[in-house]
């Protein structure tokens, strides 16, 4: 089985223009900030995004939005369920074997890991089964390079939504819309790890496909929040190691990034010295 060969680092650059990038449903979905004032992205909804451009590629993904979906399964629950049915009993019984099965059919799982809770087939209901899958592929949480300030926007809807008694129009709904004013700058990082590539089958090839995915995040991301437009990869840097261990700590890659506010992207090789590394323009 074909794995990673060598340990790879990263670094997202990206630029979100009067846009909501991230909205935060437990505060009125608007725009995600720390207490410092820095806009945030979680991980969560940047691994979202990225499992859309692999399922946009072709790639098979475990766990797809819902009005995404391309095998007609409703839930993660289903999709699971049917791959295990056309598994043998001592296939799907066996955690060892299973656990190759979920990291080859998906590469979501093999990329960013999953657990699975489970009734091994021919038991009670009570002999769950729950099988962990640690991903090699980490990314961390998207910060602005400078405290954010919002727009808030009141909204009208403005439409005979529905049929009244009297056949006069119903009453308009107010409302509020959030962007970020202006333009930010935002950094992620993120690291590939050998050790656990060897463990889920991740290869040279789907870090590949980790690449090009982080050059077209935003693609078919478009919505009313983030308009077409709004959010554009400024560059990847992409560092690559000549050994599975590394060369340096994936914090010294990281910390040898330099992003003005504008968003130029450059390297300190000094802190780095002999390690091979690419700044790839946004698509």
């Amino acid at each position: 089985m074909e794995t990673l060969t060598h340990k790879i680092d990263f670094a997202l650059v990206f630029r979100v223009q009067n846009a909501n990038p991230n909205g935060d449903p437990l505060n009125g979905n608007r725009p995600r900030t720390i207490g410092s004032g820095l806009g945030e992205v979680s991980d969560v909804a940047l691994k979202r995004k990225l499992r859309n451009r692999l399922q946009d590629a072709g790639e098979r993904i475990f766990v797809q939005a819902e009005e995404r979906s391309d095998d007609g399964e409703r839930s993660l629950s289903d999709r699971f369920n049917t791959f295990k049915q056309s598994l043998d009993k001592d296939e799907s019984n066996n955690k060892t074997t299973m656990y190759h099965h979920v990291c080859k059919q998906w590469f979501d799982v093999r990329a960013f890991g999953q657990v699975f809770a489970y009734k091994a087939k021919g038991t009670k209901d009570s002999d769950a089964v729950s099988l962990g899958v640690r991903g090699p592929v980490s990314i961390q949480p998207a910060f602005s390079l400078k405290p954010v300030a919002i727009d808030d926007l009141e909204i009208t809807k403005s439409v005979n939504s529905e049929t009244t008694e009297n056949g006069k129009k119903s009453a308009d709904t107010m409302g509020f819309k959030y962007r970020i004013s202006g333009s930010a700058v935002y950094a992620t990082y993120g690291s590939i790890n050998t050790q656990l590539s060897s463990l889920t089958g991740f290869s040279d090839a789907d870090a590949q496909k980790i690449k090009e995915a982080l050059l077209t995040i935003f693609e078919n991301d478009e919505s009313s929040a983030r308009p077409a437009g709004s959010m554009e990869v400024i560059a990847v840097v992409w560092f690559e190691h000549n050994n599975r261990s590394g060369q340096y700590s994936s914090a010294r890659v990281h910390r040898a990034v330099h992003i003005d506010n504008e968003g130029t992207v450059t390297v300190d090789e000094s802190t780095i010295p002999g390690l091979h590394y690419e700044i790839i323009e946004g698509k």
